[in-house]
């Protein structure tokens, strides 16, 4: 047949047709993509309490209470007392609406105090409240509980609606229906209201290592946010523990979940944590870790607000969460967890219609078994081509190996071209211009990805002059040389234990489907008649990818605003975007060489390229914030501090502004504001200079990121409250090597304690945990200990203890920093509210008062 060798080439596709065919895959994203990305269920309003159902409107109107009581801050009368009565009031009207012949509930408010390392840091805490609930068959002997777990404080300067009270009245609704059901439960349901999760995790680690009920505790569903609205992903599962995966299949009704989720998570690249960690940790709780990421713009800011909440998200989660909750609270398997440990779950939604999943091993098989699959296909393929041609296997061998040359090139193309344009825009001080803007996101990386792509392919097509294989025959070797790519990729990851590697499979699996489907028919060797079959199999990858795609970049471009200004945030936008199109038109783009003129194709690509470029580098569209729905984060202290020598003189008094920076752009986006920037310098100098820079670093994140925070001096003094004190109580000589000091710390609900002592000394013993004494944070860092007081605001007592050799203790031995925040503005003068108000309106400003003494002992 002469069907396979004929030159195609003049009969290519008008650009008409061209012009639809692109036009109707970009359609395909807008038009079923972004409409199941945010689809919501109906909610249901008060009139359907009887059937047995969530109900989201009365879960909105106890989130508007609890949102309205304002920010909930550990040790604030809002978290310890307003919150706490909130809570305990709904849920005595839970009780006693409950059905008692079917339910025994027991309600508990627990205070744990305790302590535990952290990263550099080890984390204290005491009189933290946690509001436990119990909710147990009647007469229950069961002790196989599963643990429900959210969080009602909140961070500083937020009513936290979304993050996370929409969990938390989402749970009390959960338990309202479960009790007032006659659907029965087999084992008890511990629903646990933590108060302190924002300031480390802090109540979840009081709540494993005091309660009584913890031990019991077989499973876990945690629920938290990084955003506020949307539907809530499965991000985290197991660990180890496949089993849970199935009951979220079998009970969840809107499933929204993805095993690269999880495994970008831990990873680290998310400026995040959750409870998750405590109970994995700590407590080893298999569980589900479960969150809100939509409109992360808000999230710890004054505009998380119930105003951003759409009451359907409530359905959607609540919907979930009780299908799930009714699911484990009757699963066997709590009974012997341990005994169904079985590896690690593969597990994603397509576009929340359908859930997948299956096990590490069967991921395996799977993904090696349809690279293997393909790579045999394309053997076949090419075998039927020589014998088609009349030419021989190794000639058309050798053509393969040079057109796997140019899909490599095009692939690595697809990718780095949206990275260069991401490193150089931040170069000239362009980045997060996408943003306030996210359609930018198309121009700068979806665009020179598909010019990467494409280009190498092109000036192939048009160079090449092999008459014994046909142009059809040639674009199906392009098509071969990225099924070979994907291949062995898949292999490879897999075999590194990349269980996200998934996502290069799939379009493998529906690329070789129409490839064997084309070889069984004689379409194969009909000139472009196979394509058909192609763009059929690749609308599902084709979707699929840039679904998968897009929830990261919906998810990490507000995450870029609060991750630190060491690092370029962009990359990852533009990573994403590139792996999105190299997945979604991988088996696409080579077909442009079907079209008339297909480097038209290439120059059409650079119009919205260039276009983009110039609006974000040019015009507002590019500016990153906009006020109330995209601002950008500032956070500063208002800071005294004073340095006391050895022998109590105060060397050092200064007061100023310390900034840390959550975002590239830094302070640069203030320039030419009201805001008087004028003496701002690094902290990089001071670093060198003192114990932790001098100042009273707040939190690990203050830490990690002090090279690159900035001070700026100012002349009047910030007066702090004059309540707090710090008393040495007491200093013993123990024996001839050994001394100790005794302490007196009061302050507020938020403060810590810096250490260091001089080369010839050693800390011994204190009052604080063993393990973080004998494994100190790398120099430079001091030890550090981070303490929180919730409803005991009793004082701080603790000791010291040192050792030196020669036994000469009247002389310098440690350094003692101790810091206080007021995270309240009634602690704030004038001066203060006047240097806030000079801020731009997109500013969100996370100020407070703080104070740091250096004694010197």
């Amino acid at each position: 047949s002469k069907n396979g060798t004929e030159n195609k080439g003049k009969g290519n596709l008008s650009w008409l047709f061209a012009s639809t065919s692109l036009l109707f895959w970009g359609l395909l994203f807008f038009a079923v993509v972004i409409p199941l990305f945010y689809r919501l269920p109906k909610a249901n309003m008060m009139e359907d309490s009887g059937k047995n159902a969530f109900i989201a409107e009365r879960a909105y109107k106890d989130l508007y209470t609890l949102s309205n009581i304002g920010t909930k801050i550990v040790g604030s009368k809002e978290n310890e007392i307003e919150a706490v009565q909130f809570l305990l009031k709904q849920l005595n009207q839970i009780k006693a609406d409950s059905l008692k012949e079917y339910y025994d509930m027991e309600i508990d408010l627990s205070q744990a105090s305790g302590q535990f390392v952290g990263g550099n840091l080890m984390l204290m805490y005491q009189g933290l409240q946690n509001v436990v609930v119990k909710l147990s068959p009647r007469n229950s002997t069961s002790e196989n509980y599963l643990l429900v777990n959210s969080h009602f404080d909140s961070k500083p300067f937020t009513p936290s609606a979304g993050d996370a009270g929409f969990m938390i009245v989402t749970m009390m609704e959960v338990l309202r229906v479960i009790a007032t059901s006659k659907q029965p439960i087999i084992n008890p349901i511990v629903f646990l209201f933590n108060g302190a999760e924002e300031l480390g995790l802090l109540a979840s680690h009081g709540f494993i290592a005091t309660h009584k009920w913890a031990p019991l505790c077989k499973a876990v569903i945690n629920l938290d946010a990084a955003g506020s609205g949307g539907r809530d992903i499965l991000f985290q599962s197991g660990p180890n523990h496949s089993w849970l995966v199935d009951y979220y299949k079998m009970y969840v009704k809107h499933p929204f979940a993805t095993t690269m989720a999880e495994e970008i998570f831990q990873s680290g690249i998310m400026p995040s944590d959750t409870d998750f960690r405590q109970f994995v940790s700590f407590a080893k709780i298999p569980g589900l870790d479960m969150a809100q990421f939509n409109n992360g713009y808000v999230y710890h800011t004054n505009f998380d607000t119930i105003d951003v909440i759409p009451v359907e998200a409530l359905q959607n989660t609540g919907d979930n969460i009780l299908g799930l909750v009714r699911g484990l609270a009757n699963a066997t398997e709590l009974s012997n967890t341990a005994a169904h440990k079985s590896g690690h779950a593969i597990f994603f939604d397509f576009l929340g219609l359908y859930f997948v999943h299956y096990s590490e091993a069967t991921g395996e098989y799977l993904n090696f078994g349809v690279a293997g699959a393909a790579l045999v296909l394309v053997f076949i393929s090419i075998w039927r081509m020589s014998d088609v041609s009349q030419v021989s296997f190794c000639h058309v061998a050798r053509w393969f190996i040079l057109v796997i040359v140019i899909q490599i090139i095009a692939f690595a193309l697809g990718i780095a071209l949206p990275i260069v344009v991401a490193y150089v825009m931040d170069s000239f001080g362009h980045s997060l211009t996408y943003y306030s803007t996210p359609l930018l996101v198309i121009g700068l990386y979806v665009c020179p990805s598909l010019i990467g792509l494409s280009l190498p392919t092109t000036i192939y097509y048009s160079l090449q002059r092999n008459d014994k294989i046909s142009i059809p025959y040639h674009l199906q070797l392009a098509l071969h040389g990225q099924a070979v790519i994907l291949s062995l990729m898949a292999i490879s990851f897999t075999a590194l234990g990349i269980r996200s590697s998934y996502i290069l499979v799939i379009p493998l699996i529906f690329y070789a489907a129409s490839l064997a489907l084309n070889l069984l028919t004689p379409m194969h060797d009909k000139g472009y008649a196979w394509i058909a079959l192609l763009k059929i199999s690749q609308i599902i990858p084709a979707l699929y990818s840039s679904y998968i795609s897009y929830i990261f970049i919906v998810a990490l471009t507000p995450m870029g605003a609060r991750a630190g200004s060491a690092s370029n945030r962009d990359l990852y936008i533009a990573v994403l975007a590139a792996l999105g199109t190299v997945l979604s038109f991988g088996f696409l783009v080579p077909l442009i060489n079907t079209f008339r003129r297909p480097s038209f194709g290439v120059y059409a690509l650079l119009v919205p390229t260039a276009l983009s470029v110039f609006l974000a580098c040019n015009t507002q569209l590019g500016f990153p914030y906009r006020p109330k729905t995209s601002g950008q984060r500032v956070a500063y202290l208002h800071v005294r501090n004073k340095f006391y020598e050895y022998d109590g003189s105060l060397s050092k008094d200064e007061s100023g502004y310390l900034f840390l920076y959550q975002d590239r752009r830094k302070e640069t986006v203030l320039k030419g504001s009201n805001v008087n920037l004028t003496g701002l310098v690094s902290l990089k100098s001071r670093c060198e200079k003192y114990m932790m820079c001098g100042m009273p670093l707040y939190d690990s994140r203050y830490v990690s990121q002090r090279s690159e925070s900035k001070w700026l001096p100012r002349a009047n003094p910030i007066i702090p409250p004059g309540s707090a004190k710090f008393d040495l109580l007491s200093k013993t000589i123990v024996n001839s090597t050994t001394c100790r000091f005794e302490f007196n710390l009061t302050g507020p609900p938020q403060m810590s304690l810096f250490f260091q002592a001089y080369e010839d000394v050693t800390i011994t013993n204190w009052s604080f945990l063993r393990s973080y004494l004998n494994n100190p944070p790398a120099y430079p860092l001091s030890y550090h200990i981070y303490f929180n007081s919730g409803i005991d605001s009793s004082p701080l007592k603790f000791f010291v203890e040192t050792s030196k050799n020669n036994g000469d203790f009247d002389v310098p031995q440690f350094q003692l920093g101790v810091s206080r925040h007021y995270i309240d503005d009634q602690y704030l003068k004038e001066e203060s509210f006047e240097f806030r108000s000079k801020f731009p309106s997109f500013a969100i400003q996370a100020d407070w008062l703080s104070s740091y003494e250096r004694y010197i002992f």
